[in-house]
């Protein structure tokens, strides 16, 4: 999408758990904003996200999800599940697709198994196995696509989705500055930050 802020994110899940990462950078075209955005997000304590695009656009959707989140937990009594994050995330970009939300996320999470889908602005909801966006998604999809495997452990999904964003960095200009990292397990999530070397 060439009307979107330049980005990486890729999402991969592995045996138990899924991996969230993306680079630090915003650039709009050849203007370096920031060189330290956080654009993975913590949803609930099983369900996570990271985008590509606007970041305001990214960090309204994900506080408001989150919130619903939290509400749906209290009438549910009991974890919400990364498909229904999803959907709540779908009918949100619907709903304001005259006015669209300029973001393409990934969310995914454990809840009985790791699940993870991407989300266009429009609220399509796409499941996989591993996945990226952004302006690097082509780069980054050719680490991904030959390497990912089902079932790898999580260090090896960890080393994947870091070399990914990296492969992405070298070579898209609108990528780059540092990685974050989300890892979510049915134990929680473990969170951290790395730089692009």
């Amino acid at each position: 999408m060439s009307y979107m802020p330049g980005a990486t994110a890729v999402g991969i899940t592995f045996d138990g758990g899924i991996v969230l990462a993306s680079e630090k950078r915003i650039a709009f075209g050849n203007f370096l904003v920031s060189k330290s955005t956080k654009k993975t997000f913590s949803i609930t304590d099983k369900v996570g996200a990271t985008c590509a695009g606007l970041v305001a656009d990214m960090q309204i959707l994900t506080l408001q999800i989150s919130a619903l989140a939290k509400i749906r937990k209290m009438d549910l009594k009991r974890d919400v599940p990364p498909n229904t994050v999803a959907k709540m995330m779908s009918n949100m970009m619907y709903e304001r697709r005259f006015y669209p939300l300029l973001t393409q996320v990934i969310v995914g999470g454990v809840v009985d198994k790791p699940i993870m889908y991407t989300l266009d602005p429009l609220g399509s909801v796409l499941p996989d196995d591993y996945a990226a966006v952004g302006t690097g998604a082509e780069m980054a999809l050719g680490v991904l696509d030959p390497q990912f495997k089902p079932n790898m452990s999580r260090d090896e999904a960890v080393d994947l989705a870091k070399r990914a964003v990296r492969s992405a960095a070298l070579r898209d200009s609108a990528s780059g500055d540092g990685l974050d990292v989300l890892v979510i397990t049915k134990d929680g999530t473990e969170e951290f930050t790395e730089n692009i070397k």
